[in-house]
């Protein structure tokens, strides 16, 4: 017989995670401040960039606008540098042995937790950006999809997104089974996660193998994906593709992800008492 699984008490994980994440308000303002002033000074930059050379960009001045307002719009649901650290810290203290004896899957339990504080603090920062940027002078004004169905899709891409940065954040949370300290790896993988995910440039402005490994790569499936459908950078069979992709890597991730788990879970030794 098959066994069922029940996603009641991950759901549930999630929701009261969720909540947990909305009260840190303060937080949220500091973020949001941080993101104007760091979506601006984008702006301005690829601004002169246009002005010197218009016809060198592979992204017209408002798709490039749209990238970076909707990338600071959702930016902790994206980027790579947002580790859950309560994760590490019940590593390298040994508290992990309780979650292990938890009625609940622990990669389950890692993936709810990290991925409702995400979208939590995104969801605290996202409005007043998107409502600035959407009343801002042209050219700096962030514009709607001319097609609902492109909205949609871009919804849709998100939440893949959403999947591969945690799923890929998971393989670090595992990762630290089998080291004393992890930290320097982390600092690593995060900064050149985040350059190949497109969080400095967008990948279409990479030099073009560089492009095409970061497209194939899981990095490319990240914020990537949404930001250049929502954009209008991609369409057609391009966009299909995208999201293929993102799934794929969303699959690969979940099961990698989940054999390493059952490797570093047969070989914890906690120390103490």
């Amino acid at each position: 017989m098959s066994r069922r699984i029940n996603i009641k008490p991950y759901t549930a994980l999630f929701r009261i995670r969720f909540t947990n994440a909305l009260q840190y308000r303060t937080a949220a303002i500091a973020g949001i401040v941080t993101n104007f002033a760091w979506g601006f000074m984008l702006i301005l930059a690829f601004s002169a960039f246009y002005d010197a050379n218009p016809e060198a960009s592979p992204m017209t001045f408002q798709q490039t606008v749209a990238y970076v307002w909707v990338q600071q719009a959702f930016i902790v649901m994206f980027f790579m540098w947002f580790f859950e650290n309560s994760i590490f810290e019940d590593i390298e203290s040994g508290q992990v042995s309780y979650d292990m004896v938890r009625p609940m899957d622990l990669y389950g339990r890692w993936f709810s937790m990290a991925a409702a504080n995400r979208v939590a603090r995104a969801a605290l920062r996202c409005i007043p950006v998107l409502i600035v940027a959407f009343i801002l002078p042209e050219p700096f004004r962030l514009a709607l999809p001319g097609e609902l169905g492109r909205l949609g899709l871009f919804f849709l891409s998100m939440a893949l997104s959403v999947g591969v940065v945690v799923s890929f954040s998971m393989l670090i949370y595992i990762s630290a089974f089998f080291t004393i300290n992890g930290l320097g790896s982390r600092v690593v993988v995060a900064s050149v996660g985040d350059f190949l995910a497109g969080a400095i440039i967008p990948i279409p402005f990479f030099p073009d193998t560089l492009r095409v490994l970061a497209e194939l790569s899981p990095f490319g499936a990240m914020q990537n994906m949404p930001l250049l459908i929502f954009s209008g950078h991609l369409a057609g069979d391009a966009l299909i593709r995208g999201l293929i992709l993102q799934v794929f890597w969303l699959i690969v991730l979940l099961l990698a992800g989940r054999a390493l788990m059952g490797r570093a879970l047969k070989r914890v030794i906690v120390q103490g008492g």
